[in-house]
């Protein structure tokens, strides 16, 4: 990558305090004005004519299917180098225009976010940010020709169906319900849910230490649907309360810090970013769930999607600038040196329609 993509210092994160201001800034930004970002680009950022939208509406229950529901990560279709409808006419879009538009976060640390020492332009850095550079490099062919968008936890799926964005690149985990409204890449990372508590809480993990603790989650999200469900199978000890989901995951950070809740179930891939923005919060116990995440794309975009499984294996055997040049810039200091935890399994295709 560019040198200016690689981690600036991020002094001065750490506080408490600061966060809080940081985080509820870009809470305010995100709804009141959506993000759009092409370095150079002065695109509004929507969506454009010609966007595949086919099969928004479709009445499938993947999670009734066994097999499926067991390993969605394997529902994808196989991929291919070929361009199709969809890319035709991404490539189509005319003049400042013709740009990959993709939705992300802006305020994850490492995975897409602001650097704030980057000046003006406040470019986006983070793992998932590297990986949008690529498939916009492949298809493209300049990892600039972006258009970033920035949605909330809970648009991520809406922002596909209303046509506003080509794709999703969000640290968005593969499930067998999400099937059912989007199209998902393979697997190019793995992680599990985890608790995220202050250091001085008695909170040991995803145990009997939550009683009588208010937990956060985001609407939409894999740890909101677990608790959830848990909660009502009495798997998670009854006295807990899962509060009301916030918008957005970081959120549940912000709230934490000012004591509105007292633990937030998240990715433990998110979590230990956002325990390293605030020392004041830790990690407890390991995750329990194995997921993994996947690019998103509308139902109807098979070509895309075969795509970017193309790129995704490409981008897997590059030694020099690929997925494991991208977690050791970005990862490797708040997970393990070590990726191997994080490496997603040997792809598998099952999906043929």
């Amino acid at each position: 990558m560019r040198a200016r993509r690689l981690r600036a210092s991020l002094r001065g994160w750490g506080g408490v305090g600061a966060m809080a201001v940081v985080c509820a800034l870009a809470v305010v930004f995100t709804l009141l004005l959506p993000l759009t970002q092409s370095r150079g680009d002065g695109s509004t950022g929507t969506g454009g004519p010609g966007l595949a939208r086919g099969s928004q509406v479709r009445a499938d229950d993947h999670c009734a299917d066994p097999a499926i529901k067991k390993a969605p990560e394997e529902q994808t279709l196989s991929p291919s180098g070929a361009d199709g409808d969809t890319i035709a006419k991404i490539k189509a879009r005319p003049g400042e225009k013709r740009k990959l538009i993709v939705g992300v976060d802006q305020n994850s640390y490492r995975w897409g976010y602001r650097n704030p020492n980057s000046g003006p332009s406040g470019d986006l850095e983070g793992f998932d940010i590297d990986l949008v550079h690529r498939i916009a490099q492949e298809i493209l062919g300049d990892p600039d020709d972006v258009v970033f968008k920035a949605i909330p936890t809970n648009q991520r799926i809406p922002a596909l169906q209303s046509g506003s964005v080509d794709m999703v690149v969000r640290t968005m985990t593969i499930s067998c319900d999400r099937l059912d409204d989007v199209a998902f890449s393979a697997p190019y990372f793995k992680t599990g849910q985890q608790v995220l508590a202050p250091r001085s809480s008695d909170i040991s993990g995803y145990d009997d230490t939550l009683a009588h603790k208010r937990i956060c989650t985001a609407a939409g999200s894999i740890a909101n649907t677990r608790l959830t469900a848990d909660h009502d199978a009495k798997k998670l000890i009854a006295s807990a309360v899962v509060v009301p989901p916030v918008p957005n995951q970081l959120d549940c950070l912000v709230r934490l810090q000012l004591g509105e809740v007292d633990a937030v179930v998240t990715d433990g891939a998110l979590a230990a970013s956002q325990a390293a923005q605030d020392p004041t919060v830790e990690l407890k116990g390991g995750t329990f769930t194995d997921e993994y995440y996947g690019v998103a794309m509308n139902r109807g975009a098979d070509d895309l999607v075969r795509r970017v499984n193309q790129i995704l294996v490409d981008y897997r055997k590059d030694t020099t600038d690929g997925w494991q040049a991208s977690y050791d810039r970005w990862l490797s200091a708040t997970l393990n040196k070590d990726s191997t935890k994080s490496e997603p399994p040997p792809p598998v295709y099952l999906r043929t329609s």
